[in-house]
């Protein structure tokens, strides 16, 4: 049995449609959706991330308000900062790259944004509404996630699934989402004993470990028909990968997805429906794409 490869790319792509579509309904009121980016230090990382989530705003027409900032930003600065964006009617939606620099607080800087203007879901108010199954604006890689599932009408009522990652960015909202879903959920981590045993049960297991020298998802970990789903990147012999052994899995599993390729298309493309969405809330036209 070989199962079937979930191509990130196509389902990303299907969701900037809809975008694109959303933000020329926006336009012809005279609203052009705009993300407000915040990059604070040098991190080549972090700086490639920025670029290419505006290049997939300018692509699907959302303009782009791009702060960068010293690695001696003080947290009185950022706050000022984030409070001026707030209050800019012409912004939507305000995404602070993490991870930040060591003299400002996470916690605090994502806790200062506007609720309606929090496009990566992360602020306690709208962690809060997730867990209630009533959040509009949705961390985006959990959602990207959720958005496969329905692109290839896998039915998840009843199945059992195993999440290696417990983070705010991705563990406990996936969770969430996969409970309002009627899935059985365990959430595993570093600490979880016999997890071998564990992802063996499972209908479905979802890794986000990004580390191949602590962790690789091996065939034997999944059962026949399992859905794989790779969250996990690294970078090994000059190559990105996941943190499973995408080409013995995929003979395994009904549906896998590779690095690169898989689920990293997926988190952009919902930043940017959350835009349009952020848009959308802001002028009272429901709830986006």
């Amino acid at each position: 049995m070989t199962g079937q490869k979930i191509d990130g790319i196509a389902v990303a792509n299907a969701v900037k449609e809809r975008v694109r579509g959303t933000v020329q309904a926006l336009q012809s009121e005279d609203i052009t959706p705009c993300l407000a980016t915040i990059l604070v230090g040098e991190n080549p990382a972090s700086a490639i991330y920025v670029k290419n989530k505006q290049k997939a705003c300018t692509e699907v027409g959302i303009t782009t308000k791009d702060h960068k900032l010293p690695d001696s930003f003080s947290q009185q600065e950022m706050n000022s900062l984030i409070d001026l964006l707030n209050n800019d009617s012409t912004v939507h939606g305000i995404l602070v790259q993490l991870p930040l620099p060591k003299q400002l607080d996470e916690f605090a800087t994502i806790s200062r944004i506007s609720p309606i203007k929090d496009v990566d879901g992360l602020t306690p108010y709208n962690v809060g509404l997730l867990s209630t199954g009533r959040a509009i604006l949705k961390p985006c890689t959990p959602s990207g996630i959720m958005e496969m599932f329905d692109y290839y009408n896998i039915d998840l009522t009843g199945k059992h699934a195993v999440i290696i990652n417990r983070s705010n960015l991705v563990g406990r909202p996936l969770y969430n989402l996969l409970l309002e879903k009627n899935v059985t959920v365990t959430t595993c981590h570093s600490k979880t004993q016999n997890l071998k045993e564990h992802c063996q049960k499972a209908d479905i297991v979802i890794t986000a470990v990004g580390d191949r020298t602590k962790f690789v998802l091996t065939a034997d970990m999944v059962k026949d028909g399992a859905i794989v789903i790779d969250v996990g990147i690294s970078r090994q012999d000059s190559k990105l990968v996941g943190d499973a052994d995408y080409d013995s899995i995929i003979k395994k599993a009904s549906y896998a997805t590779p690095v690169p390729g898989g689920v990293g298309p997926m988190t952009v493309a919902m930043l940017l429906k959350n835009t349009v969405t952020a848009a959308s809330i802001n002028k009272g036209f429901g709830s986006g794409s």
